[in-house]
């Protein structure tokens, strides 16, 4: 389950990042227009947003799963034997 809902959350990621560029006109085109630059402020926002319901998803998997622990643990293994 928590791997659909981070699937659902890198889609949403990639369309608003997509829509964003798109209505831009690209990466790096600024039109000269208030109301262009106040929308896309707005979409930077709304991809700010997805990006924290993503990490919110992955620490929650992970401290679900002791996933973090575990990988510390086997570094501290590796680093100190014995």
């Amino acid at each position: 389950m928590p791997h659909r809902l981070l699937c659902i959350c890198v889609d949403l990621y990639q369309n608003l990042f997509s829509n964003a560029a798109r209505l831009n006109g690209g990466a790096g085109s600024e039109s000269g227009t208030t109301g262009e630059r106040g929308q896309t402020t707005a979409e930077y926002a709304m991809v700010i947003i997805a990006a924290a319901a993503i990490a919110a998803l992955l620490l929650a998997w992970a401290t679900k799963t002791d996933a973090i622990s575990r990988l510390l643990d086997r570094v501290i293994e590796l680093i100190l034997p014995g």
